[in-house]
C-alpha cells in the first residue's frame, strides 16, 4: 500500500480534482491507476477496479482497446497536429464522410472542438447568429428543460438548471427559459413512460405559446437526463418537440454528448424518435474515451446563413486551438471502424436484457429502490427509505456516496448522482462482469435497511 499512499500525497499536494470537495479526500484520497484493460482499471498496487460507469460516461469499447490503440499509434508517426484554419487532414475529412452516415437525416457540416461544453458553446452561439442573420434578431434566448445539465462553462451552465453546479453563477449567467422537464418517476399526470403520450408536453406548449417569438433555440438531453439522476423519458416527446419548434421557427440543439453511440440502444438517441434536430452536439464516446474532442453537426440550411464575402461579417469566428486534432479523429475513425465491423449493438443489447434481468432479480423487490430504469445499457436506480411514499433520502445522509465508498472498497466504481445509484458500462461489458458488478452493488447497498 505504501506506492498508493505515496503517490496520493503528492497528489494532494498539487491536483485539484474536478467536481469535488477536496476535504473528503483526507478520509478517501484518489486511487492512483496504472493501467486498464476492457471494464477493469488497476492501481498501482495492483488492485482492480470494474469501471461500471465508464470513466464518466466516455469509455466506450473498453480500456486500451487494441483497434484503437493501433489507430493513434500509426496516425502519431505522421502528424500530431496542424492549424485547422485553412488547412485539414485525411482523418478529418474520413471522419466526417463516416459519421454523416450514422447521424439523423440531414446533419452534414461538422464544427470541431475538445470538449462537450464546448460544443455545446460553439451551438448557443451558432444558433443565435444564425437567426441574427435570417432576419429574426428578435429571437435571442434560450430554452432548456428543468434540472439540465449541459456542462460547466459560462454558456453551458446557462441552460443547465441544476443548482448544485449553477446556482452560486447565477449573477455571470444568461437569463434562460425553463421547461418543466419529464420526470416520469414522478409523473404528475399518473401515468407510465412505456404506454403515455408525453401528456407532460403541455408545459412545453405553454412556454412556447408566451415566448417563443423571442427563443432562438431549444437545448434538450435526448430521452435522458444524465445529470439530474439518469431520468429517461419517452421518444414521443421529441416528436412533438420537432414539431414545435418548426412552428416557431426556433432551432432544436440535441446534446448527444452522453447518449451518443450506442449508449441508448442506438447509434444516437434521437434516433429512437426518426425525427432530426438542427443542431447535434458530440463527445464522450466520439474517440471511445481516448482523446478530447467534440463536434457541433448542424443542416446545411444553418450553414448557409454564415456563407456570404466576407465583408458581409456573417462568418462564423469561433475556433478552439485543438479543432480537427488528428490523433483524436484517428481515434474516432477506428471506434465507427469496430461499430461497422462488429455487432456491437448487437450484443450490447443481449447485455442490456440480461443486466434488465438481474436487477430486477435482486432488487426488484427492495423497500429502499424506488425504480429501476433503463435505456439500453445504462440502468439506474433511485435510492429511497420507502418506495411507497418515494421519500428521498435527507441530502446530510449522502446515501449514494456510502455506496460509492462501500463499492471502491469491493473493487467496484459505482459513482453516484445524488441519490441515484448507476450503471453505464463500456458496451463489451460480459455476463460475468454483470453479474459481478450485480452482487457488489447488492453487498453495498444492505446497509440501507438500517436507515
Amino acid at each position: 500500500m505504501k506506492m498508493q499512499e505515496d503517490f496520493a500525497k503528492r497528489d494532494l499536494r498539487h491536483i485539484w480534482h474536478p467536481c469535488s470537495q477536496m476535504k473528503d479526500y483526507e478520509e478517501l484520497p484518489p486511487m492512483i491507476i496504472d493501467h486498464g484493460k476492457g471494464v477493469y482499471l488497476y492501481d498501482v498496487n495492483g488492485k482492480e477496479y470494474m469501471d461500471i460507469v465508464s470513466s464518466w460516461w466516455c469509455n466506450l469499447l473498453g480500456h486500451c482497446n487494441p483497434k484503437i490503440n493501433e489507430s493513434i499509434k500509426r496516425q502519431l508517426d505522421k502528424l500530431e497536429h496542424v492549424i485547422f484554419a485553412n488547412f485539414s487532414h485525411e482523418p478529418a475529412i474520413r471522419l466526417c464522410e463516416e459519421l454523416k452516415e450514422e447521424l439523423p437525416e440531414g446533419l452534414e457540416k461538422f464544427h470541431f472542438s475538445d470538449n462537450g461544453s464546448g460544443a455545446v458553446e460553439c451551438a448557443l452561439k451558432m444558433a443565435f447568429q444564425y437567426q441574427y442573420q435570417t432576419g429574426n434578431p428578435q429571437k435571442k434566448k434560450f430554452m432548456c428543460f428543468t434540472d439540465a445539465y449541459h456542462g460547466e462553462t459560462i454558456g453551458a451552465l446557462s441552460v443547465g438548471c441544476m443548482d448544485l453546479y449553477a446556482k452560486i453563477y447565477q449573477p455571470m449567467l444568461m437569463d434562460t427559459i425553463r421547461v418543466q422537464a419529464p420526470d416520469c418517476y414522478r409523473c404528475p399526470f399518473g401515468l407510465n413512460r412505456d404506454c403515455c403520450n408525453a401528456e407532460c408536453f403541455v408545459y412545453a406548449e405553454e412556454a412556447f405559446e408566451r415566448y417563443g417569438n423571442e427563443v432562438c433555440a431549444m437545448i434538450v438531453e435526448p430521452l435522458l437526463q444524465g445529470s439530474a439522476g439518469m431520468r429517461i423519458y419517452p421518444p414521443v416527446y421529441l416528436k412533438k418537440l420537432r414539431e414545435l419548434c418548426n412552428q416557431y421557427h426556433t432551432l432544436l440543439i440535441a446534446d448527444e454528448i452522453a447518449t451518443g453511440f450506442g449508449r441508448t440502444g442506438k447509434m444516437f438517441a434521437f434516433s429512437h424518435a426518426q425525427v432530426s434536430p438542427d443542431i447535434m452536439c458530440i463527445s464522450k464516446g466520439l474517440t471511445g474515451g481516448y482523446l478530447p474532442m467534440a463536434i457541433t453537426v448542424t443542416t446545411d440550411r444553418v450553414y448557409q446563413a454564415f456563407y456570404a464575402d466576407y465583408n458581409e461579417g456573417k462568418a462564423f469566428l469561433h475556433s478552439h486551438t485543438y479543432s480537427g486534432n488528428p490523433l483524436g479523429c484517428s481515434a474516432a475513425l477506428a471506434v465507427l471502424d469496430i461499430f461497422r465491423t462488429e455487432p456491437v449493438l448487437e450484443r450490447a443489447a443481449k447485455r442490456a436484457a440480461y443486466l434488465g434481468k438481474r436487477l430486477l432479480e435482486e432488487f426488484g423487490e427492495s423497500v429502499n429502490i424506488g425504480e429501476i430504469r433503463h435505456i439500453g445499457l445504462i440502468h439506474a436506480m433511485e435510492l429511497t427509505p420507502d418506495r411507497r411514499t418515494k421519500a428521498q433520502y435527507p441530502a446530510e445522509f449522502r446515501a449514494g456516496y456510502q455506496v460509492y465508498q462501500k463499492a471502491l472498497e469491493k473493487g467496484l466504481i459505482l459513482r453516484p448522482l445524488g441519490n441515484v445509484i448507476y450503471f453505464n458500462p463500456p458496451l463489451v461489458i460480459n455476463e460475468d462482469e454483470i453479474d459481478r458488478a450485480v452482487r457488489v452493488c447488492k453487498e453495498c447497498l444492505a446497509f440501507l435497511h438500517r436507515f
